[in-house]
């Protein structure tokens, strides 16, 4: 089994496109304010969407609230909430009895150290899917920072999990195969600049993921 491409922070038309000529199988769509790659015209997301063929439309947000979430889902036909903030379990729950029957929810902890796992087991938050990314001060993603994947060692994955966090065509196939993810996510790690896309990078990166066999 091959793990699955997620690549996020998607601006561009052209973008969007050449992510998929690549292979990626999700694509990420900010709706967090502030930042390169932010969406804050959702006119302009719907269009992104549009060109996404087959991948599925992931959403990013972070402490919005239900009402914007599901404006957002149906402008940009999203098939993914990705849960970036200090949601809780019982927002979550709220979120998912709103949103169209199908819609999934991915909920994203940023992790450092063991201890950081042990609230993820702690919240058992209802998703379809667990994103791990690296915790830095400050910012919520989009870093550029890996974090010490040893510490995913021994633990017990309730979810299939994202893996996150300063992945690029250079080490992304050491990240599969120390971590054996579900997927891999990427943003600047495939750009030539804050919020733009390279096309090469992507399919480097995409094919690097890809040569790593997982069970």
């Amino acid at each position: 089994m091959n793990v699955r491409v997620k690549i996020c922070g998607l601006t561009r038309v052209e973008d969007v496109q050449a992510a998929v000529a690549a292979g990626a199988e999700a694509l990420g769509f900010n709706f967090v304010p502030g930042g390169p790659r932010y969406l804050a015209d959702l006119e302009r997301a719907r269009e992104l969407s549009g060109a996404a063929g087959q991948a599925l439309r992931v959403g990013v947000f972070a402490d919005a609230d239900v009402t914007a979430i599901e404006r957002a889902v149906q402008a940009a036909r999203l098939n993914v909430v990705q849960l970036h903030g200090g949601e809780t379990p019982a927002f979550g729950a709220r979120l998912r009895q709103a949103l169209p029957n199908g819609v999934q929810l991915w909920k994203v902890y940023r992790v450092s150290k063991v201890e950081d796992l042990a609230r993820v087991d702690r919240e058992a938050f209802s998703c379809e899917a667990l994103l791990l990314d690296a915790r830095v001060a400050g910012a919520l993603g989009g870093t550029g920072r890996t974090f010490d994947w040893s510490i995913l060692d021994g633990w017990t994955r309730a979810h299939p999990m994202v893996l996150a966090g300063g992945l690029t065509p250079a080490n992304v196939a050491e990240a599969v195969a120390r971590v054996r993810p579900a997927w891999v996510d990427t943003a600047s790690g495939v750009e030539s600049a804050p919020g733009i896309k390279d096309a090469a990078k992507m399919r480097a990166f995409v094919k690097a993921a890809e040569s790593v066999r997982i069970s």
